[in-house]
């Protein structure tokens, strides 16, 4: 019995994933790009170059749990940040990429040297056949709704690292004492700190800054502050006569020391717990040339590779998004070329495109990015460009 053929355009825009008002509603809110919207509509009436597919681009793929639209987007496509053209491929269907759920098919239908795809439900068969049927799925978007790239590997730093324009942690209120006399205190222990707390109570611990540096201009990008841990203030310090009344004694304010990365010590300082924003985010390419430099690798190693963290010498001021995608280059090495005169002539060989970045936190001038592939380690200085 061969595969059934996929139904017409009109009849498969009946299986639309049709999710609550309110899940509309949270997905609305996600962003989407005018980039992201441009690309899509170029290439939702035509479809996509059979040339743009992957080499080995399957006829079909159902979703499972786990899937990201960076691992579909690899499958179909072979650039997988090129996401909003896999998504303009069918335009009516995938109405909002963040709406693609576990157990929804995603079928290629190639016709005229150009490729779309067809949503559709496996609904089993003689032989392994796939048939498209109309289907109904309602469903709030935080039950299920596949991510855009994998967020356990950034959802700890966005809550974690932080970099400050200027160094105002210098200033900010500090540890001066520990519980009992100790250096150290861990989680459930008290601490003492002074300072101008405001009117916050719950506050975020990091260890001394360290400057961010431009490779090239060295200006300094910012100030990133290791982070220790949480704690809460339990009582507030203050300014009180001595028993003898001849002068003023102070009193520290109380912390409450919660969560920890590492243990909290004198000298650590404390900035307030800022409302983090844990969206999802779309890769897409910058509307204009943005280019620029490692600046540092995150955390104390010298190289980085897959799945680790960097930060570029770019942010806000340049244009700088979350979800952009980048190309990382290795810089060509200097070689000596013999094949004309014996002494040898010094040569530098060309910069080879290595991998790619994908930007998920941007500040004033320095931007935070997940190494998403990677052939060779990065470290800081390599540059980087439009993917």
């Amino acid at each position: 019995m061969p595969a059934a053929r996929p139904a017409p355009l009109a009849v498969l825009a009946a299986c639309l994933t049709l999710a609550t008002n309110v899940a509309w509603a949270q997905a609305s809110k996600l962003p989407i790009t005018a980039e992201q919207r441009r690309v899509a509509d170029q290439v939702a009436s035509a479809g996509v170059p059979l040339s743009e597919l992957a080499p080995n681009a399957p006829d079909s793929h159902t979703v499972v749990a786990g899937d990201t639209l960076w691992d579909i987007s690899k499958l179909f496509l072979k650039s997988p940040w090129r996401w909003p053209e896999l998504w303009g491929m069918n335009r009516d269907q995938i109405r909002n990429p963040h709406l693609i759920y576990p157990g929804q098919v995603l079928m290629l239908v190639k016709s005229d040297g150009r490729a779309r795809l067809q949503v559709g439900q496996s609904v089993g068969g003689a032989n392994g056949t796939v048939k498209l049927s109309p289907q109904m799925r309602i469903s709030a978007l935080e039950n299920g709704a596949i991510p855009s790239i994998p967020m356990h590997l950034i959802q700890a730093f966005l809550t974690d690292a932080v970099v400050f324009d200027t160094d105002e942690l210098a200033r900010a209120p500090r540890v001066v004492a520990a519980q009992e006399g100790r250096v150290l205190v861990g989680s459930g222990d008290l601490a003492y700190a002074r300072g101008d707390f405001g009117s916050n109570t719950d506050f975020r611990v990091f260890r001394k800054t360290r400057p961010l540096i431009d490779p090239t201009t060295k200006e300094v990008l910012g100030y990133e502050a290791p982070y220790v841990g949480t704690a809460e203030l339990i009582r507030p310090g203050e300014e009180r006569p001595s028993p003898d009344g001849k002068s003023m004694e102070v009193v520290p304010a109380t912390l409450k020391i919660q969560q920890i990365k590492q243990e909290v010590g004198v000298g650590d300082r404390l900035a307030p717990a800022p409302q983090r924003d844990l969206e999802q985010y779309m890769p897409h390419a910058p509307e204009r040339e943005i280019k620029g430099q490692i600046a540092a690798i995150y955390g104390e190693a010298m190289q980085a590779g897959q799945n680790q963290i960097v930060a570029l010498n770019r942010g806000k001021r340049d244009g700088i998004e979350r979800g952009h995608v980048f190309a990382l280059w290795r810089n060509g090495e200097s070689v000596m070329d013999k094949t004309e005169r014996p002494e040898g002539q010094l040569i530098k060989l060309p910069d080879e495109r290595h991998g790619v970045l994908f930007v998920f936190e941007v500040y004033e001038r320095v931007s935070y990015a997940l190494i998403i592939s990677v052939k060779e380690p990065v470290k800081a200085g390599d540059r980087f460009t439009q993917p």
